[in-house]
């Protein structure tokens, strides 16, 4: 059943703001020239789909004078599928982030850049100088489909990448919104088209199945209706074994079928997968996607637009927190969420074609792509490109984008590959990085390698605790504790973000950092290496300065108990949660006998309990108030004279 003003059923006030905004036009189109710095809370929510976001300086909020005005700015996303950054896009962006940014780029989770601090008097000119450059804003953000992924890799030899790369354009375009409000506003009506939509998709979008066009879906908007989606819509397109895009994390994914002659036969669909959620909220939930089917290529538009139907249908148009997709898919389970969909797509799914085992790429270092060039993978710490005194990221990219005119592809972790790079040339971009301080795969820990943090402060106005600024220091420490504790070959995969929302994707990690409250963070464990399961809540608060009395038990429990060759994430996924906590409250950590001036310390040794001694100490703890320390200290005495 679909929301709208005429229905009865009670809605958001942004769903009664989009309905009444013409398309995506107003109040964006008079806020633009009222002289004022900031836009309001109506323009706020109506910018966001043309993919920009109104931010807070944060720090300056912390520390400003009372009666002292906020400094308001905006950031900036690319509309980039598949993460292909034109060499001409990426100059722009560089120019622009310099002229009127804050000087570096944000790289994000789903392949695209993100400028930070333009104010709202230069916004207009930035999107425009970005859409004349072969790039988009428009879609980055809202309550529509998002960027849509793809894996990175740009191999020529192998026809499921090209074929996913290809459909992530495709799809974009498909959903894409047709009002044409973002060239009205931004460019003054004129249509800076930088390739024309295949006419596969043109006659897809504009086919009206069974379902496909219900109530008061306008001619406008052949697939969103006035109203657009209840909330961000993401998507994925993955090839079998690849799941560099986190294919589980999104709300419609797919995955490259072909045959034996390498054509494409059709995708395998899995849907309901997303990790927004709010602390201390049980009906905010992160959930994986699940698989419904194969469908053949020759549906997949007609597939995709039931599903995003459905979803603009059935979706909660009130309380914006449930309006994900995946809340439908919880609440209903697989069986109903097919049922359903028969409405809009008529035909019962095949079911889906058997897959290898997903394992994670990056793609860092340098590659052949297949037909004689290369690519090479650079690693972009926590996403930031700028330039430091012992890394110049920034000069590095900017000086091989302008000398080369190769195009970049970001991928989902946040990293960069530099792409169709000739033999001849390897040499002397290789020599440029080295020059940057861009170091080699091999130089970089691992930990670092396989982590992602958001922004957090000072840009975001979500965030509760550091993310960007504090992941570094934290990964640090954790290594020079795992040193310690003579684990130093290990690595798994790390996330940090500043609050529960999950933008660099906590959830599924090994070991993840989610902003609690100020330098607090709830600790999540047990995802896995390759982005297939979930982690579960561990800890509910950690003060960053606890860090190392947090991990330590952990990490003896894994080095103690842990199977040949068993990952961390997978150790705390077959422990499982309780059995965990339960170590690491009765565990005792071993320290030197002296002090740095040789004075005896009070030693303190660690003493693993039985499962049914432990259950009776906890019970007096509870019972009597003290501690378990005082607990079997006046035991021992007592027993041992």
């Amino acid at each position: 059943m679909t929301n709208t003003l005429a229905n009865p059923v009670k809605v958001s006030k942004v769903e009664v703001l989009k309905q009444k905004s013409n398309f995506l036009r107003g109040p964006i189109n008079t806020e633009l020239t009222d002289g004022n710095p900031f836009f309001s809370q109506d323009g706020i929510q109506i910018l966001k789909f043309h993919g920009s976001y109104q931010q807070k300086e944060r720090d300056f909020e912390k520390n400003k004078a009372k009666g002292e005005e906020a400094q308001y700015s905006m950031m900036l996303r690319t509309r980039s599928p598949g993460g292909v950054i034109p060499w001409q896009l990426y100059v722009a962006l560089d120019k622009l982030c310099d002229k009127y940014g804050n000087h570096t780029l944000r790289a994000t989770t789903r392949q695209g850049f993100q400028i930070h601090g333009i104010l709202k008097e230069n916004l207009k000119t930035v999107i425009a100088d970005i859409t004349r450059n072969m790039g988009s804003t428009v879609g980055a953000c809202g309550d529509i489909n998002r960027n849509v992924m793809a894996p990175s890799a740009p191999f020529k030899n192998k026809p499921e990448y090209i074929y996913a790369r290809d459909y992530a354009f495709k799809i974009a375009d498909l959903l894409a919104p047709q009002a044409g409000a973002y060239y009205d506003i931004w460019l003054d009506g004129e249509v800076a088209v930088t390739s024309s939509e295949a006419p596969e998709v043109t006659e897809a979008r504009n086919r009206q199945g069974t379902g496909t066009a219900k109530t008061n879906i306008s001619d406008t908007e052949p697939i969103y209706g006035v109203q657009y989606l209840p909330r961000k819509f993401k998507i994925a397109i993955a090839v079998a074994g690849d799941n560099s895009v986190d294919l589980y994390t999104n709300d419609l994914a797919l995955v490259v079928i072909t045959n034996a002659q390498n054509e494409l036969e059709g995708f395998n669909v899995y849907v309901g997968g997303g990790l927004g959620r709010a602390h201390n909220n049980d009906a905010t939930i992160v959930r994986m996607a699940d698989s419904i089917g194969f469908v053949p290529v020759a549906q997949i538009y007609d597939v995709i637009k039931a599903i995003v139907s459905l979803q603009r249908d059935y979706g909660d148009r009130h309380n914006r927190r449930h309006s994900r997709f995946k809340h439908i898919l919880h609440e209903w389970g697989v069986e109903k969420f097919k049922q359903v969909l028969l409405e809009y797509y008529p035909t019962k799914l095949d079911a889906a074609r058997e897959l290898p085992d997903f394992k994670y790429q990056d793609y860092l270092g340098w590659h052949e792509q297949g037909d004689g060039k290369y690519f090479v993978g650079v690693s972009i710490e926590n996403g930031r490109v700028s330039d430091r005194e012992d890394l110049k990221l920034k000069t590095a990219l900017r000086e091989i984008s302008e000398k080369f005119h190769h195009d970049f592809v970001l991928t989902p972790n946040h990293n960069l590959l530099i792409t169709e790079v000739a033999a001849d040339e390897k040499e002397e971009i290789q020599k440029i990085l080295d020059r940057c301080g861009v170091l080699a795969t091999d130089k970089i820990d691992s930990l670092v390698r396989y982590s992602m943090a958001c922004p957090a402060f000072p840009t975001c106005g979500l965030a509760i605790a550091e993310s960007e600024r504090a992941l570094p220091s934290v990964l640090a420490r954790i290594r020079q504790l795992l040193v310690r504790l003579g684990l130093e070959n290990e690595t798994f995969v790390t996330r940090m973000t500043g609050c529960p929302n999950g933008c660099a994707r906590p959830y599924m990690a090994e070991l993840a950092f989610v902003g609690s409250a100020a330098d607090e963070y709830q600790i999540w464990l047990g995802g896995s290496f390759n982005s297939t399961r979930l982690a579960q809540p561990y800890v509910q608060r950690l003060h960053i300065q606890n860090l190392e009395q947090g991990l330590e038990p952990l990490f003896v429990y894994f080095k103690n108990e842990r199977v040949a060759s068993e990952t961390f994430g997978d150790f705390c996924d077959r422990k499982g949660i309780e059995d965990l906590r339960k170590f690491a409250e009765t565990y005792v950590p071993e320290v030197d006998e002296t002090d740095s001036k040789g004075k005896r310390k009070d030693v303190r040794h660690r003493v693993t309990l039985s499962a049914k001694s432990y259950e009776l100490l906890k019970k007096a703890v509870e019972e009597k108030g003290a501690s378990m320390k005082d607990l079997v200290e006046t035991a021992l005495e007592k027993y041992l004279g």
